[in-house]
């Protein structure tokens, strides 16, 4: 059974019973990202996640390490561009003890400032390691240049720069701010009984009382830029894009569908076509980020300099066929088999349905039901999907590349609608 609460402070809570599992997933899902960050701050909410985890007032950093490995089980957390997610999985018998670490590490976090100083060091090391690896950069560049001039846009890790100003005030008014009863949802799945359990959980996280400040964005403007960054690499590594969709437009099911068919799959027609029967490229796939307001349609593939434009021009090809003449029915029913299938299968993990207990109920206000998924999938058409195919593909778009400077590839063989 689902069950849904509002603690006396205003914080949601999803409680997920399942009885024949012995493990509990408990995640904390916070409405902000770095693009609710002001230009002076950016990169906070990637290092207030840091130092979620370097002590409070009762714990220090190692302490609250080993709270975890003691009992045997897992704590992490990630920082995406619109919410922040601290997730952790015990045994059953443990949730008591990593629901009380978990709110200490909320509400009673010291940010010592010996540790921020450390930290932002981590976090520069961080941000070079992506710098040295352009099959990973690549991806932020596409969103950066994308959205250029828009918080959107802006890279997650911040920069060498904005972290240098950073003290330790900034994090306290951005979690004033922003980590506001609100603002954040508390979801748990597993072995867990949701009356035993309540009462507990309002006294370790019904007590706070925060008003959240609200930083209004508009929607971004998306850009068809055209960028080539030099990279002392064998490779070439490009990514172009095109406007998608947001988390609640109709079209989001023939989306997956279409993407699946594209290039989400082993068995797609990107990665047939281009590894399987040429051996052009080791990674080419798509996918697609979705925001509140906005959406990026992502292409990927890495190959030899010397290959790339080649690599390029039968992409384009296999983008316009697709535009031109759409999906076949077997393609279709076979991306309808693999994502019910890979969808009900994620659901044998208490992680996985508590992740998506915590983004529904943050990122949509509700839950969607799993038959209604299933059935909104299979509801969709050939015409559905070839009429998206249409509308995304002969958009205009944006184009970025890193390779070696000697064989620079160019971004201007881009086609256009």
């Amino acid at each position: 059974m689902i069950y849904r609460h509002t603690l006396s402070n205003g914080l949601r809570v999803m409680i997920e019973e399942i009885a024949y599992v012995r493990s509990v997933s408990m995640g904390i899902w916070v409405g902000t990202g770095s693009r609710d960050e002001l230009p002076a701050e950016a990169g906070v909410s990637h290092l207030l996640e840091h130092m979620f985890f370097k002590g409070t007032s009762k714990l220090s950093a190692t302490q609250l390490a080993e709270v975890f490995d003691n009992i045997g089980g897992q704590i992490n957390a990630f920082t995406t561009k619109e919410y922040t997610g601290f997730h952790a999985k015990v045994l059953d018998e443990h949730a008591p003890l990593a629901f009380e670490t978990l709110a200490q590490m909320m509400f009673d976090s010291v940010f010592d400032e010996e540790e921020l100083h450390r930290e932002k060091r981590v976090v520069v090391e961080e941000i070079k390691m992506y710098e040295d690896n352009p099959e990973e950069a690549v991806h932020d560049l596409i969103v950066e240049e994308s959205y250029a001039g828009h918080p959107l846009g802006g890279n997650i890790l911040g920069t060498e720069e904005s972290l240098a100003r950073i003290d330790r005030s900034c994090l306290l008014n951005y979690v004033n701010r922003r980590y506001t009863p609100d603002n954040m949802v508390l979801s748990i799945s597993g072995h867990i009984q949701k009356d035993a359990v309540l009462d507990h959980i309002e006294r370790l996280f019904g007590g706070f009382r925060r008003k959240k400040g609200v930083v209004i964005t508009g929607a971004p403007t998306f850009l068809a830029k055209r960028i080539f960054r030099p990279r002392p690499v064998e490779q070439t590594h490009v990514c172009l894009a095109v406007r998608g969709h947001e988390y609640e437009d109709e079209r989001s099911y023939a989306l997956v569908l279409l993407n699946n068919v594209l290039g989400g799959s082993s068995s797609s027609r990107l990665f047939q076509e281009i590894r399987e029967r040429r051996g052009m490229a080791y990674n080419i796939f798509s996918y697609h980020s979705m925001f509140r307001d906005a959406g990026l349609f992502t292409i990927y593939f890495g190959s030899s300099a010397a290959q790339a434009e080649e690599v390029y021009t039968l992409l384009e090809s296999l983008l316009r066929d697709l535009a031109k003449n759409g999906i076949t029915t077997d393609e279709l029913t076979k991306a309808k088999n693999q994502l019910v299938g890979s969808l009900l299968l994620s659901m044998e993990s208490t992680s996985q349905r508590m992740s998506r207990l915590g983004k529904n109920e943050l990122l949509l206000g509700r839950q969607v039901d799993l038959e209604e998924t299933i059935a909104e999938l299979r509801k969709v058409t050939l015409q559905d999907v070839h009429t998206l195919a249409i509308e995304l593909l002969l958009q205009p778009i944006s184009v970025v590349a890193m390779g070696p400077e000697d064989q620079p590839f160019d971004v201007d063989c881009a086609f256009h609608a």
